[in-house]
């Protein structure tokens, strides 16, 4: 089964220079890479069009060499060994869809070393070990694109780099985890509580057997990092991000929301303020009536708001073989057009400007200002307005008060909207909220965001 790929690629230089296929070898050839051998070999002319040249997957590195060759048949040399793939001299680009952040880590840096570009789909690998594969890259005069390690078929890389780089980036927000958005369609659409909803996402293999990473946000925070890198020019973040998932979602809360004109999202957000950089994810309030709110089912959405475009906003499939495939072919054509000329006209790596939002830190939660939403259990219907009064003494301000609709099984709730208020200030109010005589149980607090311009 083992072909060795010296016997079966032609060298380089038997090719005409000036027009000189673009070589590829993948590690991996899961879901993401078959699909991109299937997209590059159905399209080939179209590519090879836009791309200037033929782009050719001439090598493969996988675990089970059998089940390869079943998908490119005896056009692609096939190999156990990951590492003969990020050097072998006959390759000029490494795709990494393999996944992981250890072996991974070694072997993009081992491509690196040798000259090679890389393209990788990969958010883990670079929200963990990012600034050490960027930092080996610019010192080699190599590209490592990324497109789709971020919202899949969704060009948001390209966006925030090419289409809006005459702007200042004030903020980004983004529905970049398919699994959890398709989680909360079925509990706001079907009234169900998480735990079905997720059984259900398992079921339709939306949600893998540990769903983990996806559902507790740190999935959507890995996407947020290169995001926020991206947007404002500063170094990968991914440790301090504020990461909470919807493990805890009840769906009293999503119902409370409806009643309220919101829907609830997982929502990943980068802002720019004075004392640094919002960066966090969580279940959030969205209006009913926005944009965003309507993204449902398993798609993506994110949305950006700069200074001379205003807001502009990017949908698409959140998950896929051949949608992932086809951001990691859009960089592969990207390399194909670059290679070769002044490494200065190469797509920006992270953090390689040393303006002053490198120096911008990431805001501790507490200092995060929103408005917020508040379900407070009461003994009785009549105390809606002790906590109102309860968190006016606290100087939350209080933009909306209501009784949440009767729920079989719940007691009475108060539903409270408040204005923008700290983090810190809240958390203070409704320590204090929660030790009143009319409170009869915990309050629940979610972030509000209208995503205004």
């Amino acid at each position: 089964m083992y072909r060795d790929p010296v016997e079966s690629l032609e060298p380089l230089h038997h090719r005409q220079a000036a027009i000189r296929t673009l070589c590829v070898g993948m590690i991996g050839i899961g879901t993401v890479g078959s699909g991109t051998f299937r997209v590059l070999a159905r399209n080939r002319a179209d590519i090879a069009a836009r791309a200037g040249r033929s782009i050719e997957l001439v090598m493969v590195a996988t675990r089970n060499l059998e089940r390869a060759a079943g998908i490119v048949g005896d056009s692609v040399a096939l190999t156990a060994d990951a590492m003969h793939v990020a050097t072998h001299p006959d390759v000029d680009v490494v795709v990494e869809v393999a996944g992981g952040t250890g072996p991974a880590r070694d072997w993009v840096l081992a491509a690196i070393a040798h000259g090679k570009h890389v393209v990788t789909a990969n958010k883990a690998l670079l929200a963990v070990h990012g600034a050490e594969i960027f930092a080996a890259a610019r010192e080699k005069g190599v590209i490592v694109a990324y497109e789709g390690a971020v919202a899949v078929s969704i060009p948001i890389i390209k966006a925030l780099r090419e289409g809006l780089a005459a702007n200042r980036i004030e903020w980004v927000a983004g529905i970049i985890n398919g699994t959890t958005n398709f989680i909360l369609s079925k509990m706001r659409d079907e009234g169900l509580d998480f735990a079905a909803a997720l059984a259900q996402a398992q079921a339709l293999g939306y949600a893998e057997a540990d769903p983990s990473f996806d559902i507790e946000g740190i999935d959507a925070a890995h996407k947020l990092t290169l995001l926020a890198a991206n947007a404002f020019g500063m170094p990968l973040r991914f440790a301090d991000a504020q990461v909470e998932g919807i493990t805890a979602l009840q769906g009293v809360d999503v119902a409370c929301a409806e009643q309220l004109g919101y829907r609830i999202k997982l929502l990943g957000v980068a802002r720019r303020q004075a004392a640094g950089v919002e960066l966090r994810v969580q279940p959030v309030l969205v209006p009913a009536a926005h944009l965003m709110a309507q993204v449902n089912g398993s798609m993506n959405a994110v949305m950006v708001k700069s200074d001379a475009a205003g807001l502009t906003m990017y949908y698409g499939a959140g998950a896929g073989s051949e949608q992932t495939a086809s951001a990691v072919i859009a960089d592969l054509v990207d390399v194909a057009r670059l290679d070769g000329v002044h490494a200065a006209q190469h797509v920006p790596h992270l953090g390689v400007h040393a303006h002053a939002t490198n120096a911008l830190a990431v805001l501790p939660r507490a200092a995060v200002h929103t408005s917020h939403y508040l379900r407070v259990p009461v003994h009785a219907l009549d105390q809606i307005q002790a906590i109102a009064a309860g968190l006016a003494e606290r100087k939350v301000p209080v933009r909306q008060v209501a009784l949440a609709a009767e729920r079989p099984g719940v007691g009475p709730q108060v539903l409270v909207l408040t204005g923008p208020v700290e983090q810190g200030a809240l958390d203070l109010a409704v320590h204090a909220l929660q030790a009143r005589a009319e409170v009869a149980g915990p309050v629940t607090t979610l972030r509000v965001e209208s995503l205004e311009g």
